[in-house]
């Protein structure tokens, strides 16, 4: 490969809208792979663009970096995915959309009443709480939300992957 198919982090960082701090977070998971120049510069691949996508993509549907990386280590070689490994890919991330999807909708109808957070600073909440029994439902708040939208930082998903 010549030096003049690699990028530098500005380059890649420009052109993916990733700060170099998160490209080199990245690399630091296993993410993307840098090479390195004669003088120790990263340099990445043209392909790493279309890892980063795929990266911000699951990031932006809720796919953790664990879950990321898993997708990302079915690929052969490390290699970058194709438009049928997107299919693939885009088919398991279906159901996990649906289910946030109906979630937000719920959220959005409800905004204006309560938000079930068991605070029973709402009128709305003498209703839907009295007595504050969601107290009962243990900490952590919105007890009436749908659980895709109250998962904690960290928790394992329903299907068994991490909540990010």
């Amino acid at each position: 490969m010549r030096t003049t198919d690699l990028l530098t982090v500005t380059e890649v960082s420009r052109r993916s809208g990733f700060a170099p701090s998160a490209l080199r977070f990245y690399e630091g998971e296993g993410l993307i792979r840098a090479e390195r120049s004669s003088g120790n510069q990263r340099r990445y691949r043209r392909d790493v663009l279309r890892r980063l996508a795929f990266v911000r993509a699951a990031r932006n549907i809720g796919l953790t970096l664990e879950e990321v990386r898993a997708e990302l280590d079915l690929l052969p070689q490390g290699r970058t995915p194709t438009k049928r490994d997107w299919q693939r890919i885009s088919r398991d991330w279906r159901e996990r959309l649906e289910e946030q999807i109906a979630a937000l909708e719920q959220l959005r109808d409800g905004l204006d009443t309560c938000i079930g957070c068991g605070c029973l600073s709402l009128q709305r909440c003498q209703i839907s709480n009295p007595d504050d029994v969601a107290a009962g439902s243990g900490s952590g708040g919105a007890a009436y939300l749908r659980s895709v939208l109250r998962r904690p930082v960290g928790t394992r998903h329903e299907s068994g992957t991490t909540a990010r």
